[in-house]
């Protein structure tokens, strides 16, 4: 049945997990093609740069807003049911750019589209970390930002080839309708209900799905929210300002900049994986710590280094580092949460990544007019040295670090986190 994958996808036991890939990807295309080409489309139709500025943070808002009610939403009426309905709101949101004309009602789009593609990612995050096994959820979710980068880089190879032939709106055009067939692959491919993996009595469901606390939440999985805030803000600042700062202070031309990104999405695409088996072997936490380190020191490095070869080293090893947090964050919220409050705790997690976007381009720039891009990147670094210490102080937030069997369904996982030696024993803690 399963012959026909390749050898690592036939670890994943549920099929579902493989099909939210696969939207993953499509959505990722739909996401490169719009994005490589939103400024440009904005650009030529008169709006001025601090206009397409606070339409991206129209965007954020939209991020911001909904991150905490989709977690309710999607525990009232299912992952599958939100993840269609959003979606079918990006493709829509997507469509009507073309066809808008005044600030307002871009800005309205820009919300929406944050909106919906923040109902999109929990959705999906509740889909995998229910259905994965415990022992495989860095795995798991570390192929699930790979697939999702794909098409990130696949989307502006084919918007490249769009606008060669056709006028800017259409390339929106086309991400819209691959997002509204997404939504209707999930309708009828992906299953609904509970993770198909692990059957569970009354009893052992029942305790998996008590309502906890947003406060309890928030404390178990409070170094997740740093990880994943930490990503965002960093993201976000990066991505503006590293340019300027090697064109100003390097010397770099314009056109090296461009393909920088190219490295650190290779260095994501190449270790990510390997990364999300480390954190499933050694604790999510203790290879986060590793990783934060040595992205700090390549970011730090910037400062230094001359050569247009060793920044884009530089930048291939952050993104094998700092990218993979990411994945490794959601992961270890997913193993710390009981599986009926997933859809919560991802709710919060993705709160905090867009805070991290909106927070931290506005910091991020006043730091490089008042000192200059130096100084930004070592406040960026900074920021992944504080994550480090903060994961080291509540280092027990990970079971990896307690000796203990995973929580997360009573007495249905703890047999999968035996699998996790020498981590976890026979589920009675030692002192």
């Amino acid at each position: 049945m399963t012959s026909h994958l390749p050898r690592f996808l036939q670890r994943i036991a549920d099929r579902n997990i493989l099909r939210i890939y696969a939207a993953s990807f499509a959505l990722g295309l739909a996401y490169g093609i719009a994005l490589s080409l939103i400024a440009l489309y904005l650009d030529a139709r008169g709006f001025d740069k601090q206009a397409i500025g606070s339409l991206a943070a129209w965007f954020a808002c939209g991020l911001a807003s909904f991150a905490w009610p989709m977690g309710a939403l999607i525990r009232r009426f299912s992952a599958k049911l939100a993840l269609v309905v959003s979606l079918t709101g990006y493709g829509l949101s997507v469509a009507a750019l073309p066809l808008l004309d005044t600030f307002e009602a871009l800005a309205l789009a820009r919300f929406i589209d944050g909106a919906c593609s923040v109902g999109v990612w929990i959705s999906c995050e509740t889909v995998l970390l229910s259905r994965a096994a415990t022992n495989q959820r860095a795995f798991v979710t570390s192929l699930y930002a790979i697939t999702l980068s794909f098409g990130y880089v696949a989307g502006p190879v084919c918007a490249r080839a769009l606008v060669a032939v056709a006028p800017l709106s259409v390339a929106f055009f086309v991400a819209s309708g691959i997002a509204l067939a997404t939504a209707v692959y999930v309708l009828v491919r992906l299953e609904g209900g509970g993770g198909a993996t692990h059957a569970v009595n009354d009893a052992e469901d029942a305790a998996s799905t008590a309502p906890v606390k947003l406060g309890t939440i928030l404390s178990r999985i409070k170094t997740s929210c740093f990880g994943t805030f930490a990503y965002g803000y960093f993201q976000a600042s990066v991505v503006l300002f590293l340019p300027l700062f090697l064109m100003e202070s390097k010397g770099i031309a314009k056109e090296q900049t461009i393909i920088l990104p190219a490295f650190f999405a290779l260095g994501m695409l190449l270790f990510s994986s390997s990364a999300g088996r480390l954190g499933d072997r050694f604790g999510h936490l203790l290879t986060m710590r590793v990783l934060s380190v040595i992205g700090a020191t390549m970011i730090a490095s910037f400062v230094l280094l001359g050569s247009f070869v060793a920044m884009c080293i530089a930048v291939f090893v952050a993104g094998a580092s700092l990218a993979s947090i990411s994945p490794l964050s959601l992961a270890l919220q997913g193993v710390v949460t009981e599986r009926g409050n997933i859809s919560r705790a991802t709710a919060v997690y993705n709160a905090f990544y867009a805070a991290g976007m909106l927070v931290g381009p506005p910091l991020s720039s006043r730091i490089f007019a008042a000192w200059g891009g130096g100084a930004m990147l070592l406040h960026l670094a900074a920021l992944w040295v504080t994550f480090f210490v903060f994961a080291w102080i509540f280092r027990k937030d990970d079971p990896a670090a307690r000796h203990i069997a995973l929580p997360i369904v009573a007495g249905v996982e703890a047999p999968l986190a035996l699998e996790r030696a020498p981590f976890a024993d026979n589920g009675t803690a030692q002192p």
